[in-house]
């Protein structure tokens, strides 16, 4: 399952609409990546998505 380890972000659920506006379901996953972080002075296996791996990035730097 797409989840992400930080935020807890999942999937979103909605249509696809098409020209003659009929509606079937679809569903968006986020963008997640399996990564190595530091966590205090241990090194944690995560599942994060993006925004969180962009986050965690910009607080290192």
């Amino acid at each position: 399952m797409a989840k992400c380890d930080l935020c807890g972000k999942g999937p979103q659920f909605g249509h696809n609409v098409s020209h003659s506006k009929r509606h079937t379901n679809r569903r968006w996953s986020p963008n997640i990546h399996r990564t190595t972080i530091l966590v205090g002075d241990q090194q944690k296996r995560l599942k994060l998505c993006t925004r969180c791996l962009r986050t965690q990035y910009k607080l290192q730097h």
